[in-house]
């Protein structure tokens, strides 16, 4: 099935959601990086949570990046997403495996540790929207809905789940639930009921459930749906902006290159591609500058 968000809002306007179906754009980031299923379980949520909080973008162009710098064996994770669908992810250690936690499932808590996330949204003003909150659990979807209310002071629920079967993605996705002012105390009643009836975001998906349902059954079966859009890995790396990266490093540096080496290989941490340039194309890059 195709990887898409779709976002929508209640009946009567005062809470608004958006869900996502994301297990083909988590495979390819477990293929790109060959996470072990610790990995694949903490990227994954964090790209599906970038996807999520992309299709809340106004804008084709708007841009966030997430950055989750946790204290534990798996290192940062950071995940970059636009208005368009396309999300990019890495992680610093996709190898690290730790035993099953007591509840008997990935101990992704422990493999992130403590630390902060943070959030950077670039919507063509002339400053990024810069926000961070601590992680408060490291599962990672709970740490989400602490940064909305805490730092965007925006009470949210989020749901994120991925499910690996040794090296192979079988299901991912989840949902960003937000109440808006005017809210009351009738309405979070409501919808903690329905949160709470909610089995496992990855049973759900296994069993076909499509973003659509989740939305009904998150805020009611008359809920509005608004937007659907795609959701695709993409990395905006290439040969031009490589070449670029290089010419940064000044005529010496790229002297040096090809005293030492003769050529050179640069690789893109987002999506792994490699850029080679000989030492022909190294002395071309120099005299650009």
């Amino acid at each position: 099935m195709q990887n898409y968000t779709v976002s929508g809002i209640s009946k009567d306007g005062l809470v608004r959601g958006v869900a996502a179906l994301t297990t083909q754009l988590v495979q390819e980031l477990q293929q790109r990086h060959q996470t072990m299923p610790l990995a694949s379980a903490a990227l994954g949520r964090t790209a599906t949570a970038g996807a999520l909080m992309g299709a809340m973008l106004k804008q084709e162009e708007d841009r966030l990046s997430i950055q989750i710098m946790g204290d534990g064996p798996l290192g940062t994770i950071r995940v970059d997403a636009n208005g368009r669908g396309e999300v990019r992810g890495m992680i610093d250690h996709p190898e690290v495996m730790l035993p099953l936690n007591e509840q008997g499932k990935l101990d992704v808590a422990g493999g992130v540790g403590q630390g902060t996330i943070y959030v950077s949204r670039d919507i063509g003003l002339k400053n990024p929207y810069q926000g961070n909150s601590p992680i408060i659990s490291g599962e990672i979807a709970e740490d989400f809905a602490y940064y909305f209310t805490a730092s965007e002071q925006i009470p949210s629920a989020v749901g994120l789940g991925v499910l690996v079967h040794n090296q192979r993605i079988l299901v991912a996705g989840g949902f960003i639930i937000q109440v808006l002012p005017g809210a009351t105390e009738e309405n979070i009643r409501a919808l903690e009921q329905n949160i709470g009836h909610l089995h496992s975001i990855t049973d759900l998906l296994a069993e076909g459930i499509t973003p659509e349902d989740l939305l009904y059954r998150l805020l009611g079966e008359e809920t509005q749906l608004l937007e659907k859009r795609e959701t695709r890995f993409h990395c905006h790396c290439s040969r031009s902006k490589t070449e670029a990266m290089l010419m940064s490093l000044g005529k010496e540096e790229i002297e040096s290159i090809i005293r030492e080496q003769g050529e050179a290989e640069v690789v893109c941490h987002f999506c792994n591609d490699k850029y080679h340039f000989s030492r022909k194309e190294l002395e071309k890059v120099k005299e650009k500058l």
